[in-house]
């Protein structure tokens, strides 16, 4: 069973960049997941892929697969790309504005 070492994203509600997020070691599911045909729940008889552990850095999350005998691969993190223009609400205001007023 492989793991997968990746540092995960920031969700959609939270805007400060400087919010330092652990290092995750997950399971890759072994077995796809099924319906229950008589409740129809969704399970899995994979109850590795349950496990998720956490680490300070990269680093130590490579150090635990390998002294564990684990294969895994790591996802290294997506840098931030776009370009984000600073604004204040003030400049909605401005009597010096560049552009047409919506009022």
């Amino acid at each position: 069973m492989t793991a997968r070492i990746f540092c995960p994203a920031a969700s959609a509600t939270q805007s400060a960049p400087g919010v330092k997020y652990p290092w995750v070691l997950r399971y890759e599911p072994e077995s796809p997941r099924a319906a229950d045909p008589l409740m129809g729940w969704t399970s899995s008889s994979d109850m590795k892929s349950q496990i998720k552990l956490t680490f300070d850095s990269k680093e130590e999350a490579i150090a635990y697969a390998e002294r564990n005998g684990l294969p895994y691969r790591v996802e290294e993190p997506k840098p931030a790309t776009g370009w984000r223009r600073i604004v204040s609400y003030a400049d909605n205001f401005k009597t010096n504005r560049i552009g047409l007023w919506t009022h």
